[in-house]
């Protein structure tokens, strides 16, 4: 496993625009349609890191429980597919489906979004307020594959609560940490 963390996007940056496929639905979702009244969480994901595999789960409860309260999340996968055919998006939809994503997983086929985001990771977390400003990014919390601290998603849901409670979110936050995008 190579450790590699995320650029840290500039606060306040505007959510790139995109428009990529769900591989689940076969729909062409947009940042437009992504946008909420309280916020969008973009994570680039994939499907082979354990970085991401480690979260996968908390992840999941986390955006269950957030998208009820008006937040979107969408996952998206920009890995070399060629070297990385676990990556590609019939692999994708399967393991969406057996984990029954509640959202859209995107195939970053050209990796202009991933370029776009200045990602660097997978898992890297990216929270945009209403107005498709950036409030957060980062990591899920401090757990890590074999550290034996536990998956809490506080970073990431410290942000969210922030928002919903109209607090600004704090500005103490640490660069996510897994596994490289793997470019063309």
């Amino acid at each position: 496993m190579s450790l590699t963390e995320s650029n840290m996007m500039e606060l306040g940056t505007l959510a790139p625009s995109f428009q990529l496929t769900d591989v689940v639905s076969g729909e062409s979702i947009s940042t437009e349609d992504l946008r909420s009244d309280l916020g969008t969480i973009v994570m680039f994901w994939c499907n082979h890191c354990p970085y991401v595999i480690h979260v996968t789960d908390t992840v999941i409860e986390i955006a269950e429980k957030y998208m009820m309260k008006g937040f979107n999340f969408v996952a998206i996968s920009s890995n070399d597919i060629e070297k990385y055919p676990q990556d590609g998006p019939e692999k994708m939809r399967a393991l969406a489906q057996e984990k029954d994503y509640p959202f859209p997983y995107l195939f970053d086929s050209t990796q202009n979004v991933a370029k776009d985001f200045d990602a660097a990771c997978t898992p890297d977390f990216y929270v945009f307020d209403r107005n498709l400003e950036l409030v957060y990014r980062g990591q899920l919390d401090d757990s890590r594959p074999g550290n034996n601290k536990p998956l809490t998603g506080a970073d990431l849901v410290g942000a969210l609560d922030a928002i919903i409670m109209k607090k600004p979110v704090s500005l103490q936050q640490r660069p996510s940490a897994g596994c490289n995008i793997k470019w063309k």
